[in-house]
C-alpha cells in the first residue's frame, strides 16, 4: 500500500513513517509549509532540515508542498475574524479539517497514495462501513480533541500509526534508530506566532482599541490594551495586581463588553467565572447525528481537560445545548466543545457560542 505521511520534522510523525515502512508499505514523506515569514519566527526551514535527515535515515522519499495561501484563506482569516468578535479561536482544529485533511489529502492522491497517515495520537475504528474517531492508548497525549471536525471521507482516508503506542516508547524508537530529532522538543502553540509576544503579533493585523478595566461594582481598576488580547479566566498580564483597595487576591477576567469596550474583572475564583451550561454551533457529528434528541455523555471544553459529565440536547443538526453535571470554569466562546462516550469514542464537536446559568 502506498501511504503518504504528513511529516513535520517532529519525532511523532517521523516514528509514524518508520513504523509504516517497517510494515512493508510504500511510504512517502510530505512536508507542509503553512506559513511564510522572513523574520524567522516560524521554524519551517529548520523543520524541513529535520525532515530531510529523518527520511534519508529511514529510507523514504520526501517532498515539500506550500499551503501558506490555503492556510491564510481557510484558517488565519477565520482566526482574525474570531478575535474581532472578542472570541478565542482554536486554529489547530480548523487546520486539521481545512489543510491537513484537505489540500494535503488531495496532493497525496496525486502522488498515488492509497492512504495518508499522520503522527497524531488518536485512534480510528471502522464498524459496519462507518468510521469512528476514538482516544489513543496514550491518554496523556491523546489528540482526538483536535480532530473533532473530520468527516467520514477524511477519516476513511487516514491511518494513525501511533494509536496504540505511548509517547515514551516513541522516543525510545527514535533513539534506537538514531534519528536526529529523537530528543527534539514537542512543538506547542501556533506556528505563525512562534516565540513572539502574542500582543505584538496580533497588533500587526488588528487595530488595538484600549479601554477601561472595571470590577463588578463598576469601579475603574485599570486600562486594557484591547479586548482581543484577553480571554475569560485570564489572570496574567492584567497589570492591576498591586491595587491596595482590593482584597489581595488575584484578578481574573470575567467578561468582555464589546459594545462599550470594557473588560470586566474580579478578584479570586469568583462564582461568575463558573457556568451551568453552554450553547454550541457548527457541530460535526462522527459518524452521524445521534438518533436521540437528549443524551448523557462526556465533554472537553479545552485540550488536556479531564472529561466532564454532561447532558446534551440537540437543537438542530448543527446546534446543541450542553448542561454540566458540575459547574465549569471559564467556558470560552470560540473554543471547541468535544463530546465523548464512556468508551472514549468521539461523538463530534462544535464551536462554543456562549455559556449560561440555570
Amino acid at each position: 500500500m502506498r501511504i503518504v505521511v504528513g511529516i513535520s520534522g517532529g519525532v511523532d510523525s517521523s516514528v509514524a513513517a518508520y513504523l509504516l515502512k517497517k510494515q512493508g508499505h510504500d511510504v512517502i514523506g510530505l512536508f507542509m509549509v503553512n506559513w511564510e515569514e522572513k523574520d524567522g519566527t516560524c521554524t519551517a526551514e529548520e523543520d524541513f532540515e529535520d525532515v530531510k535527515r529523518v527520511c534519508n535515515k529511514i529510507g523514504i522519499p520526501y517532498y515539500s508542498v506550500n499551503y501558506s495561501k490555503e492556510y491564510y484563506d481557510r484558517v488565519f482569516e477565520y482566526f482574525l475574524e474570531e478575535y474581532k468578535k472578542g472570541r478565542t479561536p482554536n486554529p489547530d482544529v480548523l487546520c486539521n479539517r481545512e489543510v491537513k485533511f484537505g489540500p494535503f489529502l488531495e496532493q497525496a492522491k496525486k502522488l498515488g497514495a492509497d492512504m495518508i497517515a499522520t503522527g497524531h495520537y488518536a485512534k480510528k475504528i471502522e464498524k459496519d462501513g462507518k468510521f469512528y474517531l476514538a482516544k489513543a492508548k496514550d491518554l496523556n497525549k491523546d489528540q482526538s480533541y483536535f480532530l473533532n471536525q473530520l468527516n467520514q471521507s477524511q477519516l476513511g482516508s487516514v491511518i494513525f500509526p501511533l494509536e496504540d503506542i505511548e509517547k515514551p516508547r516513541v522516543r525510545e524508537i527514535a533513539k534506537e534508530l538514531e534519528l536526529s530529532n529523537a530528543t527534539k522538543k514537542d512543538s506547542t502553540g501556533i506556528c505563525f506566532i512562534g516565540e513572539r509576544n502574542f500582543k505584538n503579533f496580533l497588533k500587526e493585523y488588528l487595530p488595538a482599541k484600549p479601554g477601561d478595566i472595571l470590577d463588578l461594582n463598576g469601579n475603574i481598576v485599570g486600562k486594557h490594551d484591547g479586548l482581543m488580547y484577553y480571554t475569560l479566566g485570564q489572570r496574567r498580564g492584567l497589570n492591576i495586581g498591586g491595587k491596595k483597595d482590593g482584597n489581595g487576591q488575584r484578578w481574573f477576567v470575567i467578561s468582555k463588553d464589546l459594545e462599550n469596550n470594557i473588560l470586566y474583572v474580579s478578584q479570586g475564583e469568583d462564582d461568575k467565572l463558573f457556568s451551568d451550561g453552554l450553547f454550541a454551533s457548527g457541530m460535526n457529528w462522527i459518524p452521524e447525528i445521534p438518533n436521540k434528541e437528549n443524551f448523557n455523555c462526556f465533554a472537553k471544553f479545552r485540550y488536556r481537560q479531564p472529561d466532564q459529565a454532561v447532558e446534551v440536547t440537540i437543537l438542530d443538526k448543527d446546534k446543541i445545548k450542553v448542561i454540566f453535571k458540575e459547574r465549569q470554569r471559564a467556558i470560552t466562546p470560540g473554543q471547541f466543545v468535544v463530546l465523548y462516550d464512556e468508551q472514549g469514542i468521539c461523538l463530534g464537536g462544535g464551536t462554543i457560542d456562549e455559556s449560561f446559568d440555570l
